[in-house]
């Protein structure tokens, strides 16, 4: 194994493991917001957050490389203000997978909270417990099989992730040519073995995170 094929699947692995990291965080308030909240544009919210699934790749791309451009408002105030440029940079790719595997995290605890009975936070709320105490000590414990699928399924998908990434990455090796990009370059130049070779990587990790998923998820416990 060459340099560059190691250092691409490390990017790649970057890419996942941030935007996984940054969309629990994100993803865990959110989705107590849907699951147990009641307001005039939840629907709209909802439908915002799972328009990464019915929506082709490239066309988030190029709105959010129409964004990073200078031209335009957001582009222009991270420039002069903080001199960024996210287009074609890890950064620029980063937001946009976090954007774009934004449902992958959020449904999967949204159906995790939702699946936990009622009767749990009313008996924790008699006992005189505060609704961040119920969500960290009785809510959380009995989502655990959710959580783990919310994170292994999001992980998977950044890892396969292509159009978002080269509309708004590119294809600059080190900085945005993560693993399913290389894989196309390594086939137009006709170059199969090395193309098999991040193939058969993500293929195992792909197997592995569902075979984990399959498995705690058969596995479930009530905690209180």
């Amino acid at each position: 194994m060459n340099e560059d094929f190691i250092s691409t699947l490390l990017l790649t692995g970057k890419l996942a493991g941030w935007t996984t990291l940054i969309l629990f965080i994100i993803g865990l308030p959110l989705a107590y917001l849907l699951a147990y909240k009641r307001f005039f544009l939840k629907p709209v919210l909802e439908a915002l957050i799972s328009m990464p699934l019915v929506l082709p790749p490239t066309v988030l791309g190029f709105y959010m490389l129409v964004a990073y451009s200078p031209e335009h408002f957001f582009g222009r105030f991270l420039e002069d203000t903080f001199d960024w440029r996210l287009a074609f940079s890890f950064e620029g790719i980063l937001i946009a997978s976090v954007v774009f595997s934004l449902p992958f995290m959020i449904q999967p605890l949204q159906n995790g909270l939702t699946a936990i009975p009622k009767s749990f936070r009313e008996a924790a709320y008699t006992l005189g417990k505060s609704e961040f105490t119920t969500f960290i000590k009785v809510l959380i414990p009995n989502m655990i099989p959710s959580i783990i699928t919310a994170l292994a399924m999001t992980f998977a998908h950044c890892i396969g992730e292509f159009g978002v990434v080269i509309m708004v990455g590119g294809n600059m090796p080190g900085e945005t040519r993560v693993a399913s990009i290389a894989i196309y370059d390594e086939v137009q130049m006709l170059n199969y073995d090395v193309a098999n070779q991040y193939s058969f990587v993500l293929f195992i990790v792909s197997m592995v995170i569902l075979t984990v998923i399959y498995s705690i998820n058969g596995k479930k416990k009530i905690f209180f």
